[in-house]
């Protein structure tokens, strides 16, 4: 799919960044470039320190900032497919500095959609996130303008051969700034603050979310947001699981934080389908026909009413099976104990 073919990730050095060049890498020995864009010039040195451009000749480091068209249009020349997963993140920091949040999150979004345009990239694919169903919150809201502009996106392509698509999942595992890698900080000292007792998270690998992304490249149509069917935690039990012997101090919920995280509502559930391992929510004005869409995938209609959200799911992690996964996903040195 990608053999041959040149690639650029917008935010590159990130935590997505660096796995899905690590699967693209071991995926794909034919890959003709591999373009890391970000904005940070000490993550794009720590990167480089772990792959390099001699033993790796087909990566490229390019320094640049998503509210730069002109940048993102000289970084786009040459380039298949782009992955935009450059986005200011954290919920707090965008309610304080809300601008930067639009600058960066919505406007930059726009211009890697002008850019890729421009330079004739054949797909994008725009990293999404829950907090984007629904939102309360700035960073959700932002994300949510941004999923509208890449749907909308292939309307203005004309007779271009290029596709916009989304993924939208929940939170990742060991991700920076999650809660799994904070409370491993904090349980030396004794204590864990839990925001709300009843709280719950869908619960996803990198790995996974990059599987979802080559999903995406290689199938999508155009429009869709696809989400991943994946299992929830509850806050109490990562809790138990890293801690069990910590005393857990409810503080409540912090500005901007919902109780359980939603991806797809019931408002979208009119236009989504059920692709197996994946949901798709489809335009509301698609640009191929939803009759031949749902044959070639074989998908049917969510049932009328349908929501996903991280409190209803059906499917749930145990205290014994986070343990695991935190050993494999978030620290190896993490004794699992049965407890």
């Amino acid at each position: 799919m990608l053999n041959g073919k040149s690639v650029l990730i917008t935010g590159g050095t990130g935590s997505f960044g660096k796995m899905f060049t690590k699967l693209i890498l071991k995926k794909y020995p034919d890959v003709k470039r591999l373009v890391i864009f970000s904005r940070d010039e000490q993550k794009h040195y720590q990167m480089e320190l772990e792959y390099s451009e001699r033993v790796y000749p087909v990566l490229r480091y390019f320094i640049g900032d998503v509210r730069e068209e002109n940048r993102l249009v000289s970084a786009f020349e040459g380039i298949d497919v782009v992955i935009h997963a450059a986005a200011m993140k954290h919920v707090h920091l965008a309610e304080y500095n809300p601008m930067e949040c639009v600058k960066t999150n919505i406007l930059g979004a726009e211009n890697v959609i002008r850019a890729a345009i421009k330079a004739g990239v054949k797909k994008v694919v725009a990293l999404s996130t829950d907090k984007a169903a629904a939102p309360i919150n700035l960073y959700g809201a932002t994300k949510l303008a941004s999923d509208k502009l890449f749907i909308a996106a292939n309307n203005i392509r004309g007779k271009r051969d290029i596709i916009f698509s989304v993924v939208r999942y929940g939170n990742v595992m060991g991700s920076n700034g999650s809660v799994m890698p904070f409370f491993l900080k904090k349980r030396s000292e004794g204590v864990l603050p839990i925001t709300d007792r009843r709280m719950t998270r869908f619960n996803i690998s990198l790995e996974e979310g990059c599987e979802m992304v080559f999903f995406a490249i290689e199938k999508a149509w155009g429009g869709e947001i696809f989400v991943p069917k994946i299992p929830s935690y509850k806050i109490v039990d990562v809790a138990t699981a890293i801690a069990p012997d910590c005393k857990q101090i409810e503080v409540g919920i912090r500005p901007g934080e919902k109780l359980h995280e939603e991806m797809i509502t019931v408002s979208d559930s009119y236009n989504t389908l059920d692709l197996g391992k994946y949901y798709a929510i489809l335009p509301q004005q698609p640009i191929f026909n939803v009759e031949d869409y749902k044959m070639h995938f074989k998908a049917q209609n969510v049932p009328q009413g349908f929501s996903y959200n991280s409190g209803n799911n059906d499917q749930w992690e145990t205290v014994e099976n986070l343990r695991v996964l935190i050993n494999k996903y978030v620290d190896p040195n993490f004794e699992i104990i049965s407890k």
